[in-house]
């Protein structure tokens, strides 16, 4: 008998600004719809609790919307490249969904319908 890996999908979008930082300055600040897919595990198999899961993402989510990703703490000092966003966003999710039973394994952050960057855990 197979056993399935089974996870839930959770997309958010958050409305917030960057400027590329480059050799010679910085990029000029411009708009993003951030699309962001988190694929949860669920550990032990337990039924997740949505709302439990929503309302801690929602209010990290909260922390950036509407912002210029470039005077956050973290990206004072780190270029905010959607490379960067996802890899910043994995590390704020991941002890947040630990303390609820479940596991990021997956993000995808999309800075646009046709670009997106993903960490994935699984092997």
């Amino acid at each position: 008998m197979n056993k399935y890996y089974h996870t839930y999908k959770i997309k958010y979008y958050v409305n917030a600004s960057h400027a590329m930082r480059w050799k010679d300055g910085e990029g000029k600040q411009h708009n993003h719809t951030w699309e962001i897919i988190c694929e949860i595990h669920s550990k032990g198999d337990h039924m997740i609790v949505f709302n439990d899961i929503e309302d801690e993402m929602k209010s990290i989510f909260n922390t950036f919307s509407g912002k210029f990703l470039n005077k956050l703490p973290y990206f004072k000092k780190v270029n905010p490249t959607t490379e960067n966003v996802t890899v910043w966003l994995f590390n704020r999710l991941t002890p947040v969904l630990e303390k609820l039973d479940a596991e990021l394994v997956r993000i995808e952050v999309g800075e646009s319908p046709t670009r997106s960057y993903c960490i994935d855990i699984r092997h």
